[in-house]
């Protein structure tokens, strides 16, 4: 980085272990970063991943957690900042017109844009079978993620990675990209691709009742769900008996196909999932309550 980016300040709106990444690279690369807008961890989600919190406390940098991306006072301590670049690096709330009028603002996406835009799209892209995803640096607009294309980075989807692998790839693709344009992005010599919004499409965030199987499905499609959705996300899960069951951890079976009826089933003492096709899933790891299942269980279980 030469001398005449050093002094280029930045408010970086982060969170999540992309915002950790990227904000390091930001550090690194000799921004200087004024302020952090994050978010204050959820008591009622599973933290897995990486503080921007203790990053900030740990480089000293100030940092706010406020509730609302709309308020009065969050744009007043942007705009006191005099920033002459804002990030976005996986911070939840949309940022207004408001704020995004501040200084120019660029925001991470984790999916080649213009595919899978919108909320979550590293599980919506392996619950669709996709073989490639990666991470897109854009320009922000009050639409979201329909900003120029500034730099992209892919990475492979293999055929039993699950999400939380997937994401983890991501997170590294976020790191290089951001790092391979950044000098170019502070001397305000980026490149800009259009972002065609006639391709890929918009996804809104997932619940854990999307979670949901439908054994009547193809085992491929119940097996993506899967791999979208393992832990440390919710789950797919499944009733039977009165008890929700939680797959942790599955492969698509080779075996033949079973002439049994869609749903949970045991077979030489291996716990399956029978799919709409006749085709199994291979269920190495069934949580009832969090607590592990057995096959002679589960089979006391279904036929009690």
């Amino acid at each position: 980085m030469s001398n005449d980016t050093k002094n280029k300040r930045a408010v970086v709106f982060a969170y999540h272990n992309v915002g950790v990444r990227c904000l390091k690279v930001l550090l690194a690369g000799g921004v200087d970063v004024a302020l952090v807008v994050t978010h204050e961890d959820s008591a009622t989600e599973n933290i897995w991943f990486e503080s921007v919190i203790s990053l900030c406390q740990a480089e000293g940098i100030p940092y706010i957690t406020p509730g609302d991306a709309n308020s009065p006072e969050l744009l007043a301590q942007v705009a006191a900042c005099k920033p002459d670049l804002m990030f976005s690096f996986y911070y939840r709330n949309m940022l207004p017109a408001s704020l995004l009028a501040v200084a120019p603002a660029f925001n991470m996406h984790g999916s080649l844009l213009p595919q899978y835009r919108g909320r979550a799209p590293v599980n919506w892209a392996v619950l669709h079978g996709a073989t490639e995803t990666g991470a897109t640096l854009h320009e922000m607009t009050v639409k979201p993620d329909a900003g120029a294309i500034v730099a992209q980075s892919a990475v492979p989807i293999l055929p039993d990675d699950t999400a939380f692998e997937v994401f983890g790839k991501v997170t590294v693709a976020a790191e290089q990209c951001l790092w391979r344009v950044l000098p170019a992005l502070l001397i305000g010599a980026a490149p800009r691709t259009v972002n065609d919004l006639t391709q890929g499409g918009y996804f809104g965030g997932r619940k854990p009742e999307d979670g949901r199987i439908d054994w009547s499905q193809p085992a491929s499609q119940v097996y993506n769900l899967h791999r979208a959705v393992a832990p440390p996300y919710p789950g797919a899960f499944t009733d039977a008996g009165g008890q929700r069951y939680v797959i942790e951890r599955a492969r698509l079976s080779r075996s033949a196909p079973a002439h049994l009826p869609p749903g949970l089933a045991v077979v030489d003492n291996r716990i399956v999932g029978v799919c709409g096709d006749g085709r199994l899933l291979a269920i190495s790891s069934l949580l009832a309550d969090g607590v592990p299942v057995t096959p002679a269980q589960l089979q006391q279980r279904l036929t009690a």
